[in-house]
């Protein structure tokens, strides 16, 4: 029962993630390039941020995902919030890279894995509350 219960929360959560990226996909696909890269205003974030920041989060949280800190040394947070040099292509394509690293680390979790814990900038969380907290953190930003 309890690996049941495992598997129906990793096949739920994998649809979440799935739903989340393509809800953002959606909403990126109806602006131009300008618009993309638009502010709205000082105090908010370009969509071309957005994807960044999240693109950044995901490689980092979910590259070695069970066996290193979810903050990563080659990660710069505050990079994420600059888009100089980069354009929509290149944002997106590391998008894809990025979702690609969650999915191939989240889809071949055993329910044996579920018994482990990992670290996130150094805090202890089960694999359930780094999901849950991936989750809505994504969400977040994409809602």
């Amino acid at each position: 029962m309890k690996n049941q219960i495992i598997e129906n929360y990793k096949t739920d959560a994998i649809a979440s993630f799935r739903n989340y990226k393509k809800l953002a996909e959606k909403a990126l696909a109806q602006v131009s390039d300008e618009e993309f890269f638009r502010l709205i205003d000082a105090e908010s974030n370009s969509l071309a941020i957005i994807v960044k920041h999240i693109a950044g989060n995901l490689k980092s949280r979910w590259t070695n995902f069970l066996t290193a800190d979810g903050e990563k040394d080659f990660r710069n947070r505050d990079s994420e919030f600059v888009t100089e040099n980069d354009t929509r292509e290149s944002l997106m394509m590391f998008w894809e890279e990025s979702w690609q690293i969650l999915f191939d680390n989240l889809e071949p979790l055993t329910t044996k894995d579920f018994e482990k814990t990992i670290t996130i900038r150094q805090q202890i969380h089960t694999i359930c509350e780094a999901i849950n907290r991936q989750l809505t953190h994504y969400s977040y930003h994409i809602g």
